[in-house]
């Protein structure tokens, strides 16, 4: 059974200090797939998945968040605040068209925002953001890429921590890094990888660790 965490989460600091983002739907490996993500160098975890009814998600939240909480790593619920709150999630993350962040953090969680322009960027008021898609991904089908120069934007003047999202793996992190990101977040680097740890590794190296 769902139930909020006894003890205070992460400061909204805690996304300044992360490096490796990943973002995971529900998959039946969801506890090994985690525990390899986190060995490899992924110090922040966001559950994303549209699809689930509701009690089936809170089960999913419950296991993700009792990995998370073991191995010492922030969990982030997407879009679901109140679902954040009942399995004692550290950060609750939404979109342009989701929930406000103003009526998102009511919850009493940080918030993060997905940003996809420079206007976007200027005008968030979350606690972290995400800065992209850098390249074209099917994650986020039919949006096309914001590029590098918006990492370069992003680097010049976000006002909060910022992980450049979108499209990055190993063979164009460095690009990335060189735009100026400190942090990234991924979807299909790690979670398509034959070898989950090997990735996370990989990318973990990529940003100097």
């Amino acid at each position: 059974m769902a139930t909020a965490s006894s003890s205070p989460g992460p400061s909204p600091a805690a996304s300044s200090e992360a490096r490796l983002y990943l973002v995971t739907p529900a998959r039946p490996d969801l506890r090994a797939f985690l525990e390899a993500a986190v060995r490899g160098g992924v110090d922040l975890v966001q559950l994303r998945e549209k699809d689930l009814p509701d009690g089936e998600l809170l089960r999913v939240l419950d296991e993700a968040r009792a990995v998370t909480r073991r191995l010492g790593v922030p969990l982030v619920v997407n879009d679901r605040p109140d679902l954040a709150v009942l399995v004692g999630a550290d950060f609750v993350h939404v979109g342009q068209g989701d929930l406000p962040v103003e009526a998102a953090r009511r919850f009493g969680l940080p918030v993060g925002l997905s940003t996809h322009s420079p206007e976007e960027l200027a005008r968030a008021d979350s606690d972290y953001v995400g800065v992209g898609p850098v390249f074209a991904t099917p994650t986020k089908a039919g949006r096309p890429a914001a590029g590098l120069e918006y990492v370069r934007h992003a680097a010049a003047h976000a006002r909060v921590p910022w992980f450049a999202i979108g499209g990055i793996d190993e063979a164009n992190v460095a690009d990335v890094v060189a735009a100026g990101a400190r942090r990234i977040a991924v979807v299909r680097a790690i979670g398509d990888a034959g070898d989950p740890e090997r990735a996370a590794r990989a990318l973990r190296r990529a940003l100097g660790r």
